[in-house]
């Protein structure tokens, strides 16, 4: 599973890093998701991340 996020951070106008601090998660395990790394991404992670960028899981999971 991947995240495709840097879309929607760059319509937001946001940066990793403040979409780190926002959701309470580290650059490190956001890399993991980005990258496709990740065995699995927590509901509650994945609520957070679209939560502020204001999207729908389908708009970032690839």
């Amino acid at each position: 599973m991947v995240l495709c996020f840097e879309v929607m951070l760059a319509k937001r106008k946001m940066s990793v890093i403040e979409l780190s601090e926002r959701v309470e998660i580290t650059m490190e395990n956001l890399s993991i998701l980005k990258n496709g790394k990740a065995k699995a991404v927590l509901s509650s992670t994945l609520e957070a991340i679209c939560k502020t960028l204001d999207c729908q899981s389908g708009d970032i999971l690839e």
